[in-house]
């Protein structure tokens, strides 16, 4: 897990079925339907991670 700051709480990534991407504190339940990809750790190195992951913003659904 990445240094965060001390105000600052880790963020973890969240995806669903869908390969729709959030950002979540960590240590916190993900939600019914997400599930915990990729780095846990500042909310800057989440958010890139989501930048870098999430090129297509259509759902699943509507890309095949």
């Amino acid at each position: 897990m990445s240094e965060t700051s001390e105000h600052e709480p880790p963020h973890a990534v969240l995806v669903n079925a869908e390969g729709q991407y959030s950002l979540w504190r960590s240590g916190r339940e993900a939600p019914n339907g997400w599930r915990v990809v990729g780095p846990q750790g500042s909310k800057e190195e989440c958010l890139t991670y989501i930048k870098e992951k999430w090129t297509d913003m259509r759902p699943v659904s509507l890309r095949t």
